[in-house]
C-alpha cells in the first residue's frame, strides 16, 4: 500500500496570498466608508456634535479613509498605508470607548481593523522602508 503525502504548500506564498487579499478586502472597505462621507446623504452622527466634532471632522476621517484604502491596493504604498491606517484605527477605538456616547460596541470593530492593518504593515515592512529610501533620494 503506497501512501500519499499531501503537497508541501510553502508558507511564503499563502502569507503573500492572504497579505494581499486582506490588503484588498481592507482598502476596499475603506474605500467604500471614506466615499459614503461626502455624499449628499451623508449624516454626521448626532453624537459627534455632542462632543464638540463638526463635519471637517468627518471629511478630515474620510479622506483619510479613502487615502489609506487607495494605498492598500498599490504596492509600493501598501506598508506606509496600512500604518497610517492603524493609527486613524487606534483613534477610532479611543473614540468608541472614551468619547462618544453609547459606541463603546464599535471599538471591537474598529481594533479589529487595526489589527488587520497591521498584520499588513508588518509584512509589507520591506516596502515601507524602500519608499522611505526613495524619498530619502
Amino acid at each position: 500500500m503506497t501512501t500519499y503525502a499531501a503537497p508541501a504548500v510553502r508558507p511564503r506564498r499563502a502569507v503573500h496570498i492572504a497579505t494581499w487579499t486582506g490588503q484588498v478586502l481592507l482598502g476596499l472597505f475603506f474605500i467604500t466608508v471614506g466615499a459614503t462621507k461626502y455624499l449628499p446623504a451623508f449624516e454626521a452622527p448626532a453624537s459627534f456634535g455632542e462632543v464638540g466634532l463638526g463635519m471637517w471632522f468627518i471629511y478630515f476621517v474620510g479622506a483619510c479613509e479613502l487615502a489609506g484604502g487607495i494605498g492598500l491596493l498599490i504596492p509600493r504604498l501598501s506598508g506606509a498605508a496600512a500604518i497610517g491606517l492603524v493609527g486613524l484605527m487606534i483613534g477610532a477605538t479611543i473614540m468608541n470607548l472614551f468619547v462618544l456616547p453609547g459606541a463603546a460596541s464599535n471599538a471591537i470593530m474598529s481594533a479589529s481593523f487595526g489589527v488587520v492593518a497591521a498584520l499588513i504593515a508588518w509584512v509589507r515592512a520591506p516596502y515601507t522602508r524602500a519608499l522611505v529610501d526613495s524619498l530619502r533620494g
